[in-house]
């Protein structure tokens, strides 16, 4: 299979595009570990995949802004796998709201703490494990942005905060982890459709041939990341930057 042997580790694959993204590498082959809030919630993801892809996608419960919990993860990965090939940086912490008081403290701190925080700790905790792949890649799905790098959507400001941090990282960790072979990149998507298609709708659907006010898609993202992932060691994409049309 196409992906036969990659080890892929997702967060935030619940459900929209972490869920597609697991769906996906699974179909390839690939051995997908995700991780949603509760283990309750990343079991729905596997236990929604048809066929033997099924077997291929481990489910584990982990917040993203909890670092034991991430800490956690990465042991209990590490205990069935001696590498990752693949982490994808997805999971995030969503604030409604265009007021900064509309949101508690407390909300604003989880939202920080799991989107940006949280990014950090993933990559911190699963190093290790990407050092022991030979085609070791980190793929972080970073913000939303219309063309003028404007909110497309009612996000608080500490949800911005969150993912501006998570822009930095991914930059400097990407001057810094390219020496060693680790390569970064990061996916800067406008609104996009969040309808989960299952991988088998997918077969034989053209991501371009949707009509000028359709949004991008799930597969659309889903294959550039593919791409990504199987080019020459020697290539680096720093980053995927849409345009809505």
């Amino acid at each position: 299979m196409r992906f036969e042997n990659l080890r892929v580790v997702v967060t935030g694959a619940s459900r929209s595009f972490g869920r597609a993204l697991a769906v996906g590498f699974a179909h390839l082959g690939a051995e997908v570990y995700v991780s949603a809030r509760t283990v309750e919630a990343a079991e729905r993801t596997r236990t929604e995949v048809v066929g033997s892809a099924r077997d291929r996608i481990h489910a584990f419960g982990c917040d993203l802004s909890r670092p034991a919990e991430i800490r956690e993860f990465a042991a209990r990965v590490g205990e069935r796998t001696d590498r990752i090939d693949l982490l994808v940086n997805n999971g995030a912490r969503w604030l409604d709201g265009m007021d900064l008081e509309s949101a508690s403290d407390d909300e604003i701190v989880e939202t920080i703490e799991s989107t940006a925080g949280g990014t950090v700790l993933m990559v911190k905790h699963f190093l290790p494990l990407l050092r022991g792949s030979l085609r070791p890649d980190i793929v972080n799905m970073v913000a939303v942005r219309d063309a003028e790098g404007a909110s497309a959507s009612a996000a608080h400001e500490a949800f911005w905060a969150a993912k501006s941090a998570q822009a930095g990282f991914a930059d400097i960790l990407a001057r810094r982890l390219r020496p060693s072979g680790v390569r970064v990149f990061s996916l800067f998507p406008p609104d996009f459709s969040t309808s989960d298609p299952r991988f088998a709708e997918w077969d034989g659907v053209n991501p371009d041939g949707r009509a000028p006010d359709e949004k991008l898609t799930t597969q659309a993202l889903f294959e550039c990341i593919v791409y990504a992932v199987e080019q020459p060691r020697d290539c680096f994409i720093r980053s995927f930057h849409f345009e809505p049309r």
